[in-house]
């Protein structure tokens, strides 16, 4: 079976080089091609790939990162599990955001909801040195930085992405109204006591509301915005041309795929090296999927 975006995405290709702007682009079905059940994540918060290893995150007794090897219709557990905690206290409770690049500073976001309304958050950027999470497998002598995000709406999601030729850590809101995808300068933000300082943020742009995550398709150089229908719940993938959102100020959809499922998704990384497009949910149960276009 062809699990791939292949004609999809060359359709996105097509549209992003043509210009054509869909302020509303429809939405199209997003099919889920297979589903199965990964535990010891608690809620998972979303998927990252690294140097062709899958990463999920998730919010269990304690945060934690699990590291997976795609294979054509399975992610296999390499038994390398990080513990999100320093002196075993839980730090990074609430992990939405893993930003890895090579040769640049990484980072993972913290969203923490203050009140029952979510009204009130707190949101933080952690620059950790990766390779000595991988090695120790917790956050001891690893924490490099603790940056409060407080630009943002509601919580951090860090992920890179490129523009002109830079590469920029975003992040996005995830309220009803009012949100932002906004770029920071890594370099600047890895020094960072908080984003509002001087010369961290570099642009800015509007977006639609319950963006969870974000996934950026170096391939094809694609801003994949991870969304929910309504708060917290069903399934969307809205695919952004980055460059002409940022010149417009406001997002600039190539295509949006809706899902049926009535739970939170929560993550997605695009099709790679004949491996399928993988996406992630909060659900207990059935929360990894395979998934392709009608």
């Amino acid at each position: 079976m062809r699990f791939y975006f292949y004609k999809k995405l060359m359709t996105i290709a097509l549209l992003a080089s043509s210009g054509c702007a869909m302020a509303q682009a429809p939405a199209d079905k997003l099919n889920i091609v297979q589903s199965y059940s990964v535990d010891a994540l608690g809620a998972c918060q979303g998927v990252a790939r690294i140097n062709g290893k899958v990463y999920l995150y998730g919010d269990r007794e304690v945060g934690v990162i699990r590291e997976y090897i795609p294979d054509s219709d399975t992610l296999r557990y390499t038994q390398n599990e990080i513990l999100l905690t320093v002196q075993g206290e839980d730090l990074i409770n609430h992990p939405t955001g893993l930003a890895f690049h090579t040769g640049l500073p990484t980072f993972i976001g913290n969203s923490i909801r203050l009140n029952a309304e979510g009204t009130k958050w707190r949101a933080v950027i952690y620059r950790v040195d990766w390779q000595g999470l991988l090695t120790i497998k917790k956050l001891d002598a690893n924490l490099i930085n603790t940056i409060e995000d407080d630009a943002c709406i509601q919580g951090t999601r860090p992920e890179y992405v490129q523009y002109q030729g830079k590469w920029y850590v975003a992040t996005s809101d995830y309220g009803d109204a009012g949100n932002q995808v906004r770029l920071y300068d890594p370099e600047k933000l890895s020094k960072a006591s908080k984003t509002s300082e001087d010369g961290v943020l570099a642009y800015q742009f509007t977006c639609g509301p319950w963006v969870q995550n974000l996934h950026y398709d170096v391939e094809r150089k694609v801003l994949v915005l991870i969304q929910n229908q309504i708060e917290g719940r069903k399934w969307r993938l809205t695919f952004l041309d980055l460059e002409k959102s940022i010149a417009s100020g406001t997002q600039h959809i190539i295509q949006v795929l809706d899902g049926d499922r009535p739970d939170e998704l929560e993550g997605y990384i695009a099709a790679f090296e004949g491996r399928p497009a993988v996406a992630v949910t909060s659900s207990r149960r059935q929360n990894v999927h395979f998934v392709g276009p009608q």
